[in-house]
């Protein structure tokens, strides 16, 4: 196994890195400026030697938090004019000297300020380099860190709010209660282990009982609303389902504002799956149209058929469209009945019924909202009931810090597992010397999750998932 780092990491315990990195900060293409990020103990050096501010008595000062406009060279050869921002260490991103360069947005001169810069001595930067030596010099914690990449990518409200509250360490803070709280309960138990005293023996292990269920609440409190993060950061694997020409594509394209799948009179149209990602109310559903339900003598058709029934099993949300004038089919139940956690019942054509009370009696099963595609009727119900069960009822704040990453999730999940052991442990009888095994293995992974103890390989693969310059 891969060894542990141990971190312990506060702003004055600061890792030293020798030599300084660069890298292109902005997407590379054509666009009105690009950035480039220096960071490492030669920036100041390497810039010296390629830029020639405009005010060179300002320049000389080394202030941090700088801005300063100059011409960039190659020895001595002109090739922008720039504006330089200076952030001197301990106080910028990465926790070293940054220098960060805003030239002109062609794809050339970005490149050619970058080769200038590593032929002056900076080395091109590996993916996620700034962010993990803002971790490995106590700028931000690991799940800070994996905020992020979340941030960047977020394509909501819902998904940015979440990773900024992350990012502000929100989440952090619980974490590291609970950190606190299990180191409390390991020291308590090897005072226990140190100075054993029979007539005590029965208070302590009451005590540290206790100990034990009020973090278990706390853990499970904080694992609680790790289904609601998971979705504002993921999004909901959303199928939209039913029997043939209910409108199942019609309600796709209004979903996402385009013509995406193909819509007539004829039954089958839809043979395969089409994906499209949408936000509906902050929420990004990742819509699945699927192939109509019935049974069918083309085999092109069966076959889009079956990966609709395994839609339905994957998904996450099932939109099931059923026609508002007709009682349900079989495969309409069968949905109904197999999946009633999962599925809403989408009752269409509604504005084509004189009397809406004609379909009600017939959905006694699951939730079904009177809809009309054509009309726009019933969107905004749609939008509240699945908000309604991405926070499960649960009026929270909008920038509450909830638990989303999926390795975050499983580190306190067996963090939990470990506490629960040692309480069953406890109860049981077990030695001291014995039950502090399972608390020490809740310490690790709860460690892990801040990055406080972290193997290096698995440091390795959070920061690849960056992209360069960042």
């Amino acid at each position: 196994m891969p060894p542990f780092i141990f971190l312990g990491i506060d702003n004055g315990d600061e890792h030293v890195m020798d030599d300084t990195i660069v890298a292109l900060a902005t997407a590379f293409g054509e666009a009105s400026i690009h950035v480039l990020r220096l960071s490492g103990p030669e920036a100041q050096t390497i810039i010296n030697a390629c830029f020639q501010p405009h005010n060179s008595a300002r320049w000389l000062e080394s202030k941090s938090y700088t801005l300063h406009l100059g011409l960039f060279h190659d020895s001595g050869q002109k090739l922008d004019e720039v504006l330089v921002s200076r952030m001197r260490s301990p106080h910028s991103y990465t926790g070293e000297d940054v220098i960060e360069i805003n030239c002109h947005g062609g794809p050339y001169l970005a490149q050619r300020l970058l080769e200038v810069t590593l032929k002056c001595g900076a080395r091109l930067a590996e993916p996620g380099e700034f962010t993990k030596r803002a971790f490995l010099n106590g700028k931000l914690d690991l799940i800070q860190a994996e905020s992020i990449i979340d941030l960047i990518s977020s394509r909501t409200e819902g998904g940015s709010r979440l990773a900024f509250a992350q990012l502000s360490g929100g989440l952090s803070d619980k974490i590291l209660g609970v950190r606190e709280q299990v180191l409390e309960i390991l020291a308590f138990i090897e005072a226990g282990i140190d100075f054993p005293e029979d007539d005590v023996e029965d208070l302590d292990r009451q005590a540290l009982q206790e100990r034990l269920q009020a973090i278990l609440i706390k853990v499970d409190e904080i694992l609680a609303g790790s289904r609601t993060g998971k979705i504002l950061r993921e999004g909901l694997m959303t199928a939209i389902v039913g029997l043939p020409n209910v409108g199942k594509s019609s309600l796709l394209n209004s979903l996402v504002q385009e013509e995406r799948a193909i819509v007539t009179d004829i039954p089958g149209t839809t043979r395969d799956e089409i994906r499209e990602g949408v936000n509906v109310g902050g929420i990004l559903l990742q819509l699945i149209d699927t192939a109509g339900l019935r049974e069918s003598a083309d085999p092109v058709e069966r076959l889009g058929i079956e990966r609709s029934w395994r839609s339905i099993d994957r998904a996450d949300l099932i939109l099931l469209v059923v026609r508002a004038n007709s009682s349900l089919a079989p495969e309409e139940q069968k949905i109904i009945e197999e999946q009633p956690e999962r599925v809403i019942v989408l009752a269409n054509k509604v504005d084509l019924l004189k009397d809406r009370a004609q379909f009600a009696p017939s959905f006694d099963q699951g939730t079904w909202i009177p809809f009309s595609v054509h009309k726009r009727l019933g969107f905004k119900e749609l939008e509240a009931e699945i908000k309604s069960r991405v926070y499960c009822g649960q009026a929270l704040s909008k920038d509450e810090p909830l638990l989303s990453n999926a390795r975050q999730i499983s580190a306190l999940e067996s963090c939990r597992s470990s506490l629960g052991s040692a309480l069953t442990a406890v109860e049981s009888g077990v030695p001291w010397d014995i039950l502090s095994i399972d608390v020490r293995q809740a310490l690790q992974t709860v460690s892990e999750m801040t990055g406080d103890e972290i193997q290096e390989n698995l440091l390795e693969t959070i920061f690849s998932r960056f992209c360069i310059g960042k």
